[in-house]
């Protein structure tokens, strides 16, 4: 944005959150540098929304306090902390034309009349919808309307960016092409904090610079996008962020478990229990292959899943559930057919047995 943008940053501080005695947010600690995109992943009724409408001023907290811009707006009122909001519904006033939508909120924070032109004008070319300036939201598609809902937010030029879900309404088609869009508006405001709500995992992995983890009520684990992938550090990670194969096994020694009586390979620096600990080993479907190999599981199989370009197979192994992503598979095995699969040591992580679980099935979670 032009210089005059306001100061970003976000930082919760014990932010507990309460209604009718239910806490539905529970003391979050959590910082969002300026100029990062932080989504907020978890499923409904995680606290997630709950954060950003705490942020937004729409709630107060019953403990803790929120800053934005290093200030202490707690106890502002919404209009009063200069933020851009975007909510799933997209809030369009069906009356007035795409420019008055844009300029309602620099009225709203009475930007000098001779200043609002330019502004409309600015917003709406960083969204690319200049050209659909004099029409209606009826005349517009639902992606059309949701950039129209970001260039109001952005008019402002606020120091920080709300979306709440802004997506979910939108199809497969124009969620594709909005993911692009939001990428793009990122690099284009570098100075601009975002703080984006969603239960999409795919919508966290291809825009957030973090994600953070939310599930009953309180943060469970916050890092890039890679760590959480390739390193969750509890169960409730692994199987929220991307799909994982989560099996209960006893360690042996380092970097080595025991699955029943199957001797199992894992990545040796990420477990540090004891012998005889039990915990569970994860390793994501896509890193399961077929056939003989190292840490072999030998099993039957109880499901085949067409996927476009893969099939997904599942395999009962001792009693356990696993799942292999294998591609252009010309003949996939049928159930009840014997199978084994296998894995590389170097891609299965240790967990500590049961640390936040609780995400509901896993093969739910997405790709």
């Amino acid at each position: 944005m032009n210089p005059g943008t306001a100061p970003g940053g976000i930082r919760f501080d014990g932010v507990t959150v309460a209604y009718g005695g239910t806490v539905v947010l529970d003391r979050l600690d959590l910082t969002v540098e300026p100029g990062e995109f932080m989504a907020l992943l978890g499923p409904s009724g995680s606290g997630k929304t709950t954060a950003l409408r705490a942020v937004a001023g729409f709630v107060r907290p019953a403990a803790g306090r929120v800053f934005l811009g290093g200030r202490d707006v707690t106890a502002l009122p919404p209009h009063r902390r200069g933020i851009g909001m975007v909510v799933q519904s997209y809030a369009l006033f069906p009356h007035l034309k795409v420019k008055d939508n844009v300029a309602f909120g620099l009225k709203a924070h009475r930007t000098p009349k001779a200043e609002i032109p330019g502004r409309v004008t600015e917003a709406l070319e960083l969204v690319g919808m200049a050209a659909y300036a004099e029409r209606h939201p009826r005349e517009l598609s639902g992606g059309q309307q949701q950039r129209v809902a970001i260039a109001r937010a952005l008019a402002i030029r606020p120091g920080v960016l709300l979306l709440d879900e802004p997506l979910s309404a939108l199809d497969a088609r124009l969620r594709s092409g909005m993911l692009a869009e939001l990428a793009r508006l990122h690099r284009e405001l570098p100075d601009v904090s975002i703080l984006y709500v969603t239960h999409d995992q795919v919508e966290a992995l291809t825009l957030a610079d973090r994600i953070a983890v939310m599930d009953r009520s309180r943060l469970q684990d916050c890092g890039t996008p890679e760590e959480l992938y390739r390193r969750p550090r509890t169960e409730f990670t692994a199987s929220f962020v991307g799909n994982a194969n989560l099996l209960p096994v006893t360690v042996t020694g380092e970097g080595a478990v025991r699955l029943g009586d199957r001797p199992l390979g894992v990545l040796a620096e990420t477990g540090t229990a004891a012998a005889g600990a039990t915990a569970t080993l994860c390793v994501r479907p896509h890193l399961v292959g077929l056939g003989d190999g190292p840490n072999a599981l030998t099993g039957s199989v109880t499901e085949v899943q067409w996927r476009g370009s893969t099939h997904r197979v599942h395999a009962d192994v001792d009693g356990h559930r696993v799942m292999a992503d294998l591609r252009e598979l010309r003949e996939p095995p049928a159930i009840g057919d014997p199978v084994t699969l296998h894995y590389a040591t170097e891609d299965a992580v240790l967990l500590p047995a049961g640390a936040g679980a609780g995400a509901g099935d896993p093969t739910e979670a997405g790709p």
